[in-house]
């Protein structure tokens, strides 16, 4: 068994390494400590191997890893911020703007831009719309009900597309 989960966490590691560093990366905005959250998620997936039920993906159970040991990381880091951004949830009856949800991966625009906004909603943003995460899985990885990410998307969306006005990317009345 051991051998076996050597060759296949080396596996996820080839598939998956890339696209979890990327989301590290927005989280973190340190690429070091992006990449060393990035060995902790495949180590701890090797420490914890035969705690995966298979009732996700391992694409999905290897982000929630990367995800809580963010967040660790995060609330090390700046544990009011983390709090307040936890507890503050407003209300935002904003559109959903669907060219917002177009923009690609390789947008430096966004990736500046999403750096400017809450943790949370960048989290639900990379998971859902640049990482293509389904509600239900984007639930899992974040420890979160359904309705909460579909309401956190709801208000980040608006929330981004307000930062990209502010710093120029966007144009009001363009969209």
């Amino acid at each position: 068994m051991s051998e076996y989960r050597k060759l296949e966490i080396a596996d996820w590691y080839d598939q998956h390494s890339k696209s979890i560093l990327s989301f590290i990366l927005l989280m973190v905005k340190d690429y070091q400590q992006a990449e060393d959250l990035t060995h902790d998620t495949f180590v701890k997936a090797y420490l914890y191997h035969n705690s995966f039920n298979q009732h996700s993906s391992e694409r999905t159970w290897l982000f929630s890893i990367a995800h809580n040991l963010t967040v660790d990381f995060l609330r090390k880091r700046k544990p009011s911020r983390f709090f307040k951004e936890v507890f503050l949830l407003q209300k935002d009856n904003t559109s959903l703007p669907e060219e917002m949800i177009r923009i690609k991966e390789e947008s430096s625009e966004l990736y500046k831009a999403l750096g400017e906004i809450k943790d949370t909603y960048r989290m639900v943003i990379v998971l859902r719309k640049i990482k293509g995460f389904s509600i239900e899985d984007t639930a899992k990885i974040l420890s979160w009900s359904e309705s909460k990410v579909k309401s956190t998307l709801f208000r980040a969306i608006p929330a981004l597309k307000k930062q990209l006005i502010k710093e120029g990317y966007l144009d009001e009345k363009t969209i």
